[in-house]
C-alpha cells in the first residue's frame, strides 16, 4: 500500500463551506450582540449566548427550517468540527483565568475567604444534590445514573465565575474595595474547588456509576495530578516560560504557554478528569512562576477573549432550546432550579460573611458578587451534555441560571455597596489600580 492510498482525505468541500459559514455567522452575531449587551449594562456573555440561541433550535430552526438545516445540520461530524474550535477556546480561556489568580492575595486573606467560600460552596452544593434527586427523569439523559446526575446538579449550583466577577467589579469600580477583594479571593477558591468537584463527577460518570472503587480511582487520579502540579509541573512550566521569554524570539512565549496549557489539559483528560481542570492548574503555574512576566501573553489573551471565547459561547447557545420552557412542568422545574441556585449561593455567602464579622450590607455584597455564574456555569453545562448526563431541557435550564445570575449581580452590588463606607486603605488601593491603568494623573483616588 502506498502512502497516498493510506492518507486520510482532507475535509470535503461542502463540510468546509458550512464550517466557515458557521464560524463567520456566529462570530458576527456574537460580536454585535455582545456589544449591545454591554451598552445595556449586561455582561457580554448574555449577547454571545443569544447569538447561538437566535440561529439555533429556539428561533431560526423553527422559523426558517431549510436555512437552519443547511447552516447547522444535525450531523455529528459537522457539529464536532465547530465544537473542536469552541473547546480550544474554552481551554485557553480557563488557562488565562488561572494565570490571573493572585496567590499572594489568597494567602493574605485566606482564612476569612475560606470561611466565606466554604459556606458559599457547602449550602448550594447540598441543596443542588437534594434538588438533583427530586428532578424528573425527563431532565436526565437516558442511561445516566441518578446519583451522578444529582452530584452534577449540586456542583453546577455551587460554582462561581471569576471572569464574570472580575469584569463586573472593574466595570462598577469596586475591585479596589475590601469587599471586592474578598469576593475575588473567595470566588477564586470556589473556582478551584469547583473544577476539582467537576473532575470527580466526570470521572464517576465515565465509570458509569457511583461506587466506592470509582470514587477511589477518581481521588487517586486527582492526587496524581496535584502531586505532579506541585513538583515536576511547577519546574517544567517555570523553566519553559523563562526560556521562551529570555530567547527574545517574537511570539515564542505565547506559543510556549499555549503548548503547556493544551498538554496539561490533555494530561488531566487522559486521567478521566476534565481537560479544563488541567488548563486551570497550568495557568496558575504560569502566572505564579518566578521571574515570568505574563504581559507578553496579552495578545493571545485578547484573541481568546474576543474571538475564541465568544465562538464557544455562541456554540453553547446553539444547544439551547428555549421552546422547551413553554411546557408548564419544565418551566416550573426551571424556576425551582434558578431559585435554589440563587438562594443557596446568596444565603451561603451571606452566612459566611456574618461569621467573618462583616455587617449585613457587606455580606449581601458578597452574596451578590459570588452568585454570578456566567462563563463557568456554561462550561459546566457543556460538560454535562458531553458526559451524557443532561437533556437539552436541563442544559437550557443550567445555562439560563448562568445568564440570570450574571445579570443580577451588578444592580445588587450597587445597592449593597452604596451602604458600605470607604476606608483609607481602599483609597490607597484605588490609587494603585489607577496607576496600573495609566489614570493616576487624571483622577483623584479619594473621589
Amino acid at each position: 500500500m502506498t502512502f497516498a492510498a493510506a492518507a486520510v482525505p482532507p475535509i470535503a468541500h461542502h463540510e468546509l463551506l458550512v464550517l466557515l459559514t458557521q464560524v463567520g455567522v456566529l462570530l458576527l452575531l456574537a460580536m454585535l450582540l455582545g456589544r449591545l449587551s454591554e451598552r445595556l449594562g449586561m455582561p457580554a456573555i448574555v449577547g454571545e449566548l443569544s447569538a447561538g440561541v437566535i440561529v439555533g433550535p429556539s428561533l431560526m430552526s423553527n422559523l426558517f427550517p431549510d436555512l437552519g438545516g443547511w447552516l447547522f445540520p444535525q450531523d455529528p461530524g459537522q457539529m464536532h468540527l465547530l465544537d473542536a474550535l469552541g473547546q480550544l477556546g474554552v481551554i485557553l480561556l480557563v488557562g488565562f483565568t488561572g494565570m490571573h489568580l493572585d496567590l499572594k492575595l489568597v494567602r493574605r486573606q485566606g482564612r476569612r475567604a475560606a470561611t466565606v467560600s466554604a459556606a458559599g460552596l457547602v449550602l448550594p452544593l447540598g441543596l443542588g444534590i437534594w434538588l438533583g434527586f427530586l428532578l424528573p427523569g425527563s431532565l436526565r439523559e437516558d442511561g445516566a445514573d441518578q446519583a451522578v446526575f444529582a452530584c452534577f446538579v449540586g456542583v453546577a449550583m455551587c460554582v462561581s465565575a471569576i471572569p464574570v466577577i472580575a469584569r463586573t467589579l472593574m466595570d462598577l469600580k469596586l475591585i479596589h474595595r475590601n469587599i471586592g477583594q474578598m469576593i475575588l479571593v473567595a470566588g477564586t477558591i470556589d473556582d478551584a474547588v469547583g473544577w476539582v468537584l467537576v473532575s470527580l463527577v466526570a470521572a464517576m460518570a465515565t465509570a458509569s456509576g457511583l461506587s466506592g472503587g470509582d470514587v477511589a480511582t477518581a481521588l487517586g487520579h486527582l492526587a496524581i495530578v496535584l502531586l505532579v502540579t506541585l513538583t515536576a509541573g511547577r519546574i517544567i512550566v517555570r523553566r519553559a516560560m523563562q526560556w521562551a521569554i529570555r530567547s527574545g524570539v517574537r511570539g515564542l512565549p505565547i506559543v510556549t504557554a499555549v503548548v503547556l496549557t493544551i498538554l496539561a489539559a490533555a494530561g488531566t483528560h487522559a486521567l478521566e478528569l476534565e481537560a479544563v481542570f488541567g488548563a486551570f492548574l497550568c495557568g496558575i503555574l504560569i502566572g505564579s512562576a518566578k521571574d515570568v512576566d505574563v504581559k507578553p501573553l496579552e495578545p493571545l489573551n485578547t484573541t481568546v477573549v474576543t474571538v475564541l471565547a465568544p465562538l464557544f459561547f455562541a456554540t453553547a447557545g446553539l444547544r439551547m432550546d428555549l421552546t422547551a420552557l413553554g411546557d408548564p412542568e419544565i418551566a416550573l422545574w426551571a424556576l425551582a432550579v434558578v431559585a435554589i441556585a440563587v438562594i443557596g449561593k446568596f444565603v451561603g455567602a451571606f452566612i459566611g460573611g456574618m461569621f467573618s464579622k462583616m455587617d449585613k450590607w457587606e455580606s449581601l455584597a458578597l452574596g451578590a458578587g459570588m452568585n454570578a455564574r456566567g462563563v463557568i456555569e456554561v462550561i459546566i453545562a457543556m460538560i454535562g451534555v458531553r458526559l451524557g448526563l443532561l437533556t437539552v431541557e436541563m442544559y437550557s435550564i443550567i445555562v439560563l441560571v448562568a445568564v440570570l445570575t450574571s445579570v443580577m449581580a451588578p444592580p445588587l452590588l450597587r445597592l449593597a455597596m452604596s451602604r458600605v463606607e470607604h476606608t483609607a486603605e481602599e483609597d490607597l488601593r484605588e490609587l494603585r489600580v489607577l496607576e496600573l491603568q495609566g489614570m493616576s494623573s487624571d483622577k483623584d483616588p479619594t473621589a
